[in-house]
């Protein structure tokens, strides 16, 4: 077998808030034309599963979409990617079904231990106003798009990119909780990468709790919070030589 085949590792990369698994394109390319298997599932009610939104869709939901992709696709030994909320999915994965991961990366990502709420991990006033604008633009269905600076995105083409994609996010999904039985983590091989240039704030909180745990490896990259639109080339090498 080719030492190129031997060394190949699959990656399952989850996407954040209002995103869907479109914005992993650029990385997938890369992973891929490097000789990886990439999946890129979008959660219920976001991207191109935008009409499932409801009011029903909880945690609970994302961390099944997960599940399922990788029991479809009889996956082991896998990368799974959780960037910005979608490290809640990769949390409730990796309670349920060990065995099948290899690595957990937590890219800049929202960190919430069990029977806790994405809100409980949040500044004070971040919550109150998102709450006001699902209530305001929706009736609480959803969070309207922010505008794609809030993640770092500055380019003007990858600006009109990721507008025309974004979708509001299910808004039940912040006010349910985090049903994990076992540490964040569940004791896996596991790295936080903090994307640094320019850092998202609201994620503070989640970082200095995991440095203030144990077990935890620490990475960065010097982008924006949404690294996979704005530093493909830098974050796919970080994941294969995380995955190493």
């Amino acid at each position: 077998m080719p030492a190129a085949q031997t060394s190949a590792r699959t990656f399952v990369l989850v996407h954040g808030a209002w995103h869907g698994g479109w914005c992993w394109s650029r990385v997938a390319d890369r992973l891929r034309a490097a000789g990886h298997q990439v999946f890129t599932p979008t959660q219920t009610g976001l991207g191109e599963r935008k009409h499932l939104l409801s009011k029903d869709i909880t945690l609970d939901t994302f961390r099944t979409d997960i599940v399922n992709v990788i029991e479809a696709e009889e996956l082991s030994k896998i990368v799974l990617v959780g960037h910005s909320f979608g490290g809640l999915a990769i949390s409730g994965v990796a309670d349920v079904m060990p065995e099948r991961i290899r690595h957990l990366v937590y890219l800049d990502s929202l960190v919430v231990e069990g029977g806790k709420s994405p809100f409980d991990g949040l500044p004070a006033d971040v919550v109150a106003a998102r709450r006001k604008l699902a209530e305001e633009s929706s009736g609480g269905l959803s969070l309207p798009n922010p505008p794609p600076s809030t993640f770092g995105v500055l380019d003007a083409e990858d600006t009109e990119w990721v507008k025309r994609r974004l979708t509001p996010h299910p808004f039940s999904t912040y006010t349910s909780k985090q049903n994990i039985v076992g540490p964040v983590g569940n004791n896996l091989p596991r790295t936080y990468v903090h994307c640094t240039n320019p850092s998202y704030a609201a994620l503070q909180g989640s970082r200095d709790w995991v440095k203030a745990q144990a077990g935890w490896r620490w990475a960065e990259i010097a982008t924006g919070h949404d690294a996979m639109v704005t530093a493909p080339d830098e974050l796919a090498k970080m994941l294969i030589g995380i995955s190493s």
